[in-house]
C-alpha cells in the first residue's frame, strides 16, 4: 500500500524533527504530517496514529530495542535507525491489523532509502530477534484475516 509507506516515511521525519529539534509533537503534527495528508485523512490518521505511539511509548519501544543490540546502548545507533527500529516495534505491538511481514518489509526499505548501505540487514536482524522474543512474551496480537499465523491445531 502506497500511502502507508508514504506515511512512514513522514513519520520518520516527524520522528527526527521530534528527537533532534525537540519540537512540540502537535507543531510537528501539523506542520511535517498534515500538510503531506491534507488530501487523504485515512492515511493523515495513520500516520498520526503511528507518530504518537511512538512519542508516547518511547520507553517501552526501546526497552525492545535494547534487549536486542549485544554490546551497544541504545543511544549510540545512528538516529534512523533507532526511529526506524521505534517505529517497527510500534507496529508489532499496537497495530494488529499491519501483518508482521509488512512491517518487516516496510522498516527494510525505509532503512535502505534512509540510513547507511548495512542498515536494511542491521534492522531486520534486530526486529527478527525482537519479534521471536515479544511473541514469546505473548505480546504480539494480530486479528483479521491473513494475519493469525498459528496452526489450526494450537
Amino acid at each position: 500500500m502506497a500511502q502507508r509507506r508514504e506515511a512512514r516515511e513522514v513519520v520518520l521525519q516527524a520522528l527526527y524533527a521530534f528527537e533532534i529539534g525537540k519540537g512540540e509533537w502537535k507543531h510537528i503534527i501539523n506542520t511535517v504530517i498534515k500538510p503531506q495528508f491534507s488530501k487523504d485523512t485515512d492515511t493523515f490518521k495513520f500516520a498520526e496514529r503511528l507518530f504518537l505511539k511512538v512519542v508516547n511509548r518511547q520507553d517501552i519501544l526501546d526497552e525492545v530495542i535494547q534487549a536486542h543490540i549485544k554490546n551497544w546502548r541504545i543511544d549510540r545507533l545512528t538516529t534512523i535507525d533507532r526511529l526506524i527500529l521505534r517505529l517497527a516495534i510500534a507496529e508489532f505491538l499496537f497495530f494488529e491489523e499491519i501483518p508482521i511481514k509488512v512491517t518487516i518489509n516496510e522498516a527494510i526499505e525505509i532503512a535502505k532509502k534512509y540510513s547507511t548501505k548495512k542498515s536494511g540487514n542491521f534492522v531486520n536482524g534486530i526486529l527478527d530477534s525482537a519479534l521471536e522474543q515479544l511473541r514469546k512474551d505473548g505480546r504480539i496480537e494480530k486479528k483479521g484475516r491473513g494475519l493469525i499465523e498459528t496452526s489450526l491445531n494450537s
